[in-house]
């Protein structure tokens, strides 16, 4: 028999992938068990009910999603670039097999208004992804108000990038945001067309 630990994570990366798949509400505790080989009874032992694992799923996205930005911005040479990398994130992650947008907003679609739970944790993620970009603003010398500019430009490519499975989207996302700095800073270069 596996450990607590294995089986929370065999569940938890299973549930993902196919919530994000197929969505919260087509895939049954039953797909779960038989895709996850947890038992039916040891997974309602981790996660009383169904919320609870979609509350972990997301608790688990949110990991990949910090992990993510922060490898992106790392490898960044400028605090300008640094804010960009996010988009190059967003690039990489529109190329990806089975990219289906944002799970939080595909979540939040499905069960934001049945949940108030998972709602508040799609908001708090939301909330947290904006205070790290208004971090990233800062240190490269913007002023506040450029950050909810390019958060909305960020969730306005995944939704895109989701519906017209053009991962260009990022590409041009990234050349508006740039523009965006430049205004902000008052740099009069011109940037080219993305």
């Amino acid at each position: 028999m596996i450990d607590e630990k294995t089986a929370h994570e065999q569940v938890v990366s299973t549930a993902d992938r196919l919530f994000y798949a197929y969505g919260v509400q087509a895939v049954g505790m039953d797909t779960v068990r038989t895709e996850s080989g947890v038992s039916l009874k040891r997974i309602y032992a981790l996660f009383p009910s169904k919320d609870d694992l979609v509350l972990a799923v997301l608790r688990h996205r949110t990991n990949q999603w910090n992990t993510g930005i922060a490898g992106a911005v790392a490898v960044a040479r400028t605090p300008r670039d640094k804010v960009l990398a996010i988009f190059d994130f967003l690039a990489d992650w529109f190329r990806e097999d089975g990219f289906r947008g944002c799970a939080f907003i595909n979540v939040f679609g499905e069960l934001g208004g049945g949940s108030d739970r998972v709602a508040e944790a799609v908001r708090e993620q939301k909330a947290s992804f904006q205070r790290r970009v208004a971090e990233l603003v800062r240190e490269a010398g913007c002023p506040g108000h450029l950050a909810p500019q390019l958060v909305l430009l960020s969730e306005g490519a995944q939704t895109t990038a989701a519906i017209s499975r053009d991962p260009d989207t990022a590409a041009h996302a990234r050349a508006a945001a740039d523009t965006l700095i430049r205004c902000a800073l008052g740099d009069p270069e011109k940037t080219p067309a993305g």
